[in-house]
């Protein structure tokens, strides 16, 4: 099969019109034409059905497209290990995390990164979905869970643990309760427990709607949670690594916290050699071990 007309014909699949496809490739609109009835005849079927409003791919060109989707991502990693100078770090590095732990901890902390790499182009991507690595939805992910892709380098970060905190101002208001059953007396911040979080917060919420607490505040993520108790609205889970960020924050029932999350640096093996994710991941394992030497501090003082 053509490499050349394969790539036009993703081109074209990806744009949904030859006009477009021909923009983006530097072609006239009939040699991009011409190219997709040459594939179609070699492959003697017909990828996509024409109309007034573009192009749609048929069931055939839908498994072709599927095809060359792959084939562009796997160059596309392949031209970013071609790219990684030996020495220095540049170019686009794409990072997936969950909405909290992007917005909390790890964008507050990417100046830093920005000081040592100026060059260096951070795509962060936040979302609650699982991107796929190996399929180069993005470069490296951090998640509150052991990856089961095969085919990824991963290494352990950090632990957390899910417990309940507020404002000092919220609690000389409303008082501060002293056991689970005081909190049906209180507003409870919280996610949802059919939104998407890690099993640890979701088995302590359960915990805590035991108290049977008729008055509560949901938000899909930790940064809205956060917002919530900040502002007063109530006791709010969040993850204790906000103590270091946000330190009026204080704890309410300590006795209280959820077991062990896991926090779990991922990417593809075949970036092994990278040096933008080599100098990513060093960058976040300084700042996690930084981070737990003022919390160890914090603790014992």
């Amino acid at each position: 099969m053509d490499w050349d007309k394969l790539r036009i014909f993703h081109a074209v699949a990806d744009a949904g019109s030859l006009t477009h496809a021909g923009d983006t490739l530097h072609l006239s609109q009939s040699a991009v034409s011409r190219q997709i009835r040459a594939l179609e005849e070699s492959l003697n079927t017909t990828l996509f059905h024409r109309h007034a409003r573009g192009l749609i791919l048929t069931e055939q060109g839908e498994l072709l497209f599927d095809a060359t989707k792959s084939m562009n991502k796997r160059l596309e990693a392949a031209s970013a290990r071609i790219r990684d100078s030996e020495e220095e770090v540049f170019g686009e590095l794409r990072v997936t995390t969950t909405t909290g732990f992007g917005t909390l901890w790890l964008a507050p902390r990417l100046p830093k990164l920005y000081e040592l790499y100026p060059d260096l182009k951070i795509d962060l991507m936040l979302e609650e979905r699982v991107l796929d690595l190996p399929m180069r939805e993005a470069d490296v992910a951090i998640r509150m869970k052991e990856p089961s892709q095969a085919d990824l380098i991963r290494k352990r970060l950090m632990s957390v643990r899910m417990r309940l905190y507020a404002t000092q101002a919220y609690l000389e208001k409303n008082g501060t309760p002293t056991d689970i059953d005081d909190m049906s007396s209180h507003r409870l911040i919280c996610q949802s427990l059919n939104s998407i979080q890690v099993a640890a917060g979701a088995t302590l919420l359960q915990h805590l709607m035991t108290a049977d607490i008729p008055n509560t505040f949901t938000v899909n993520n930790y940064f809205g949670v956060l917002q919530g108790v900040i502002n007063n609205i109530g006791i709010g889970v969040l993850p204790h690594y906000l103590t270091e960020d946000f330190p009026d924050l204080v704890r309410v029932l300590p006795e209280l916290e959820s077991g062990e999350v896991p926090v779990f640096l991922a990417y593809p093996e075949e970036l092994r050699q990278s040096k933008r994710i080599a100098a990513f991941r060093d960058f976040v394992q300084d700042e996690i071990f930084t981070h737990r030497r003022r919390m160890r501090e914090s603790a014992e003082s």
